[in-house]
Parts: structure tokens; sequence; C-alpha cells
């Protein structure tokens, strides 16, 4: 077996701990690969020296955003992912550091699920496309007021929505951004998409849940600057008056580690801090 290991090694703590976890997974009898630059810090075999295609893991240490940038990184790989968190708890990245050792037996002994989560694809006729994990967020940038955005699902039309933005989330991504912005949690697991509106101008614009194999198209009205597309929060695009930005469900899906040991619903109520109890 070969795991891909990706630690921050400008921190103590990830540099030190990647170390370890090299140590230990090498006395299992597994490779371990890093980044060329990482890999003779920790010990590992350099990534240019192997077939990727051979990696069966990638071991992400940090955050939901380290893995976020690893996905876009390595988007050419269909290669499941496991999160070790080294900072606050997250929902993709939550496996502590005080349980790493068993949950990393638990992967060797093949003691996990493997959820396959919806990825969305953007695209307009001035830029070659993008794709997100979590969500695709249309803001008004550089605008000083809100901007008319028309919506049209499978070219039916929709709203036409006079807001700093829009926000379409993945299941995966209904927990960030779009969960700030008001709109709903989505179980991952689900074949949907979320659309939420950024501080509509009219409170009845409410988010709205849509089945992932529906396209959504967005039309930028306004006669003002240019409006803004991100994916992920990592690639930037720029949408015209009357341009139109197309997303669709992707074919690729988003693999990531679930272990026995972890649950997506007690990450829940961790994260956002719910109090209820039993009764």
């Amino acid at each position: 077996m070969i795991i891909a290991l990706f630690p921050n090694i400008n921190k103590q703590l990830s540099k030190d701990l990647a170390i370890d976890i090299r140590e230990f997974l090498n006395s299992q009898n597994i490779t371990v690969v890093a980044e060329d630059e990482k890999a003779q810090v920790i010990g590992a075999i350099p990534l240019s020296e192997i077939d990727l295609t051979t990696i069966s893991f990638m071991i992400s240490m940090g955050g939901d955003g380290s893995i976020l940038k690893l996905v876009h990184k390595y988007a050419h790989l269909d290669i499941p992912i496991l999160g070790i968190n080294l900072g606050h708890l997250g929902f993709m990245a939550d496996v502590p550091i005080s349980d790493l050792y068993p949950s990393l037996q638990d992967l060797i002994k093949g003691c996990f699920q493997l959820h396959k989560r919806v990825v969305i694809e953007g695209k307009s006729t001035s830029h070659k496309g993008c794709f997100a994990v979590n969500d695709i967020v249309v803001h008004r940038g550089s605008n000083r007021c809100l901007v008319k955005i028309a919506i049209h699902i499978d070219g039916v039309y929709l709203n036409t929505f006079e807001a700093d933005g829009i926000i379409i989330a993945t299941p995966n991504g209904s927990t960030a951004y779009s969960l700030s912005a008001g709109g709903p949690i989505i179980s991952p697991d689900l074949e949907a998409l979320v659309l939420t509106p950024i501080c509509p101008h009219t409170i009845s614009n409410c988010p709205i849940v849509l089945p992932a194999n529906q396209k959504i198209q967005i039309e930028y009205l306004s006669n003002y600057d240019p409006i803004e597309i991100h994916a992920d929060g990592l690639n930037y695009y720029e949408l015209k008056k009357s341009e139109i930005f197309e997303i669709t469900r992707s074919k690729k899906n988003f693999k990531l580690v679930s272990l026995p040991r972890r649950d997506y619903f007690s990450t829940l109520r961790t994260k956002l801090g719910w109090s209820g109890k039993l009764r």
C-alpha cells in the first residue's frame, strides 16, 4: 500500500507529526510518499519518483481548507482523502490528534467507509470553467450596491435576485458559507444542491434546495462593473453584464474517507455547539 502524506512543514507541529506518522506507517509495511520539497524533510519518497495512480490514500494534515486545496491541486487524480485535523474541528478533516493512531489502524485494516460526495462544475463563454467541492459563489465584487442576478433552472426562469450575490453549494458545502448566509444543512450523502441568496433586498427570497442533476444558469443583469465568481474560495473569475454562467453536477465525485470512530452527526453537534441532550 502507498499513502501520500501532505503536511505543512512550515509549522513545527505538522512537520513533527508527519515524521511520526511516516515512521508508524513504515512500521506497518506501508510506503509513504510526499511532495518533493517535503519528502526529504519527513523521510518519505518523493511523488516525482512514483506513478501517482498507485497511491491508495491521501492524508491531509490541517483543516477543511487544506483538503480543498489538495483536491484542486490534484484534480486529475481519483484518490480518497483522509483529513487529520490540526486546529479547530472540521467537517471533513475530523480526525483529531488524540485519536490519530487508532484511526490510522482502522484505515490500514480497511475499517472505513468511502463517501462519494457531489462535485459541481461551472462555465461561461469567457473562460474554460471550474469545479467546486463546497460551493461556487457569485458576488457583487467591487460594486458598491446590490446587483441583479437572474436564475434559470433547466431553462425555466426561477427568479431575479437583487442581492450581494448567490451561493450554489453542494451538501458538503452546505455547512460552509451557505450556512452563514442562512442556508440549510444538507446531509452530505444526498444528491442535491442549495441555492442561497447573499443579503437579498427582499426578505422573502429564501434558500432553495434542488436536485443535483438540474442545470443552473446565472445571468448578470446590472449595468455595473463585472461581478466575481469564486470556486471553493480558490479560483476566481469575472462575469460581465448579460453573460451567462452555467453550473452542473460534475461526473466526478469527491472521495472522503470516513472512519467508524467518527460520524457526521457527532461532528455537526460539536462544530456547531449544539447543547441538546437525550432525555
